[in-house]
């Protein structure tokens, strides 16, 4: 067999990092000369599926991607599936960020779902050593490729931003205003460094109620919108600040990276597969404020070892986390599910039931 893939999405709308990571994917495999398409679902396909049609896929795709967040009811039943584990919500520390409403979401629904989507599925893939490790104690022991998400390096790339003497050393957040992500350090952390330093953050809407207790050098940047925004953001940046007690891949680290920032992050979850301690960055222990202001007073003092990590971050985006690679993988992935997919076929056809 040697079909060439033929990529269909049926995906959920969820306005997360799961739909930038979709788009970015099936744009890539498009300009790598192969057929993909996305078919957006409601949000509520999510929490209530059979309010929403069963899509058909294309009659030119011959295997569909989703994300293991995919209800069973819009598998098609007679196409491959490669299935995309994100996440790492059902690892047994992430409960104390989430309320009793969102845990019982994620045990009773979403974990049972993610199941049989597993079970269903040709090919598995996983955005993180982390990810995959905390799916096999969680959800299901099976064989998973572990497949990092891509940057595009030819428009995430360094400014030429030059901190000039009596300027506050800029710091950078980029996320989601929200515990897991560790925005509750943010401004100790600003408080311990004092004069000398300024934080750039996003999300602005989500941290209004907390605005009134957020010291003079914090400056809310709102929320970004597209890449190039973000681009921006990193490129007047001196380094990122991204104490996050968990991430299922870490894209923002990654960005930052190809911007050519060195990365102050939580040595934890999948933040240790992107950064690489005393070298693209500085990993900290987890809710140490302390740790984090001095990881912040040591680039600032230091403006070689700031180069040199900003120069080692980009290679390291350059070698390992390139849009070139994720493409590749998912491509041979693809591939082999064509032809377990067409093995199996085969097998029923020579044994029917």
């Amino acid at each position: 067999m040697n079909r060439q893939p033929a990529i269909w999405f049926p995906t959920v709308r969820t306005g997360t990092g799961t739909d930038v990571f979709t788009e970015r994917l099936a744009t890539d495999l498009q300009a790598r000369g192969l057929r993909a398409a996305i078919t957006w679902l409601p949000l509520r396909a999510e929490y209530a599926p059979w309010t929403v049609a069963i899509p058909q896929p294309p009659a030119w795709a011959n295997i569909a991607h989703v994300n293991t967040w995919l209800h069973p009811r819009f598998l098609p039943p007679k196409l491959p599936i490669l299935a995309t584990l994100h996440h790492s919500v059902h690892h047994p520390a992430a409960s104390a960020y989430k309320g009793v409403l969102r845990s019982a979401y994620h045990r009773l629904w979403i974990a049972p779902n993610e199941r049989r989507v597993l079970r269903r599925a040709n090919g598995i893939s996983a955005v993180s050593q982390f990810v995959a490790d905390t799916a096999r104690q969680t959800l299901l022991d099976a064989p998973m490729h572990v497949i990092y998400n891509g940057v595009d390096t030819a428009l995430f790339v360094p400014g030429v931003r030059q901190r000039g003497t009596g300027e506050p050393f800029r710091l950078l957040y980029v996320g989601s205003w929200m515990a897991r992500k560790g925005v509750d350090l943010l401004a100790p952390i600003l408080r311990e460094l004092g004069e000398g330093f300024e934080l750039h953050y996003t999300d602005g809407p989500a941290s209004a109620q907390d605005k009134q207790n957020l010291p003079a050098h914090m400056h809310d940047i709102g929320r970004l919108q597209g890449d190039a925004a973000v681009v921006a953001a990193m490129q007047t940046a001196d380094a990122l600040l991204f104490p996050s007690r968990s991430e299922g891949f870490g894209l923002v680290a990654a960005e930052a990276m190809a911007c050519g920032l060195p990365v102050i992050a939580t040595r934890g979850s999948s933040l240790t597969e992107v950064v690489q301690d005393g070298v693209t960055g500085l990993l900290c222990p987890q809710d140490d404020v302390q740790a984090f202001a001095t990881a912040a007073r040591m680039l600032a003092a230091d403006p070689a070892l700031c180069a040199n990590m900003a120069a080692a971050a980009r290679r390291r985006i350059e070698s390992t986390f390139s849009v070139e690679a994720m493409v590749d993988a998912y491509a041979h992935l693809y591939s082999t599910a064509l032809e377990q997919g067409a093995a199996l076929k085969g097998a029923r056809a020579c044994h029917p039931a």
